[in-house]
C-alpha cells in the first residue's frame, strides 16, 4: 500500500481525494496537512511514500524550500498538484527534484496513476512539458536567458504580480532587497518590457502567475 500525505490549502480538496482514495487497493492517505510547517513534523513521526503538494499551500514560499525536503527526506517522493500553468511551473519543480506534475484540472484518476508511477520511480509530466524542455535543452545559452526563467525569477514575478513590494519580497524569500531589485531588472530584459505593469500583464498572458 502506498502511504500519501497530502498537503494542499482548502478542506474541500482534501474531503475530495480522501473520499476518492477511500477503498483503492493500492494507495492510502494517511495525512492531510493544511500548511508548509506541519509536513516536516508529519514526515518526521509517519512513513510517507508520496507527498501530493500544491505550490500555493500557506508558508511555503519558494521551490528551493521543496528541494530542501526531498534533501532531508530522500526516501519520500513528491507529487506538485496545483493550479498553477503545468507548463511554466512544472520544468523548474521537475529540475527542482519532484516526481511529477499533476494539473488540478485533471482527474482524480490521473492523480492516482501519477501515485503509482511516482512510487514506482517513474518521472511523471505532459508531453507539452517534454517538450518544451527538449527545446530548452537545445537552445543556445543567449536564447534561454531570454526564453526560460528560473525558480528564483519566476516566484519574485509571481510576488510582484500579487502586489508585493521589494523590501516584501525579500522578507518573504529570506533575500537581500538589493537581490530583489536584480531579480526584477532581469525580469524587465527577459520579458522585454520596461515597467512594472507591463511586466505584469505580460506574465499573465503567458500564463505565469
Amino acid at each position: 500500500m502506498i502511504k500519501v500525505c497530502l498537503a494542499d490549502n482548502f478542506p474541500v480538496v482534501h474531503f475530495g481525494v480522501k473520499s476518492y482514495f477511500k477503498d483503492h487497493s493500492d494507495i492510502s492517505i494517511v495525512a492531510n496537512v493544511g500548511s508548509f510547517s506541519m509536513i516536516q513534523d508529519i514526515l518526521q513521526t509517519k512513513e510517507i511514500d508520496v507527498l501530493v503538494l500544491d505550490l500555493e499551500l500557506e508558508g511555503l514560499s519558494s521551490i528551493f524550500e521543496v528541494k530542501a525536503l526531498l534533501k532531508n527526506f530522500p526516501k519520500t517522493k513528491i507529487i506538485i498538484f496545483s493550479g498553477l500553468s503545468e507548463q511554466i511551473y512544472a520544468p523548474n519543480a521537475i529540475k527542482a527534484g519532484v516526481s511529477g506534475y499533476v494539473h488540478k484540472k485533471e482527474k482524480l484518476e490521473t492523480l492516482g496513476q501519477s501515485i503509482i508511477k511516482v512510487d514506482q520511480g517513474k518521472i511523471i509530466m505532459n508531453e507539452t512539458v517534454k517538450k518544451n524542455l527538449a527545446l530548452i535543452a537545445k537552445q543556445s545559452k543567449s536564447e534561454r536567458l531570454y526564453r526560460k526563467l528560473s525558480n528564483r525569477e519566476v516566484e519574485v514575478l509571481r510576488y510582484l504580480s500579487g502586489g508585493k513590494k521589494n523590501h516584501e519580497i525579500a522578507e518573504i524569500l529570506g533575500l537581500n532587497e538589493k537581490t530583489i531589485s536584480t531579480y526584477k531588472l532581469r525580469l524587465l530584459t527577459k520579458l522585454n518590457v520596461t515597467n512594472l505593469v507591463d511586466l505584469v500583464n505580460k506574465a499573465k498572458s503567458l500564463e505565469i502567475v
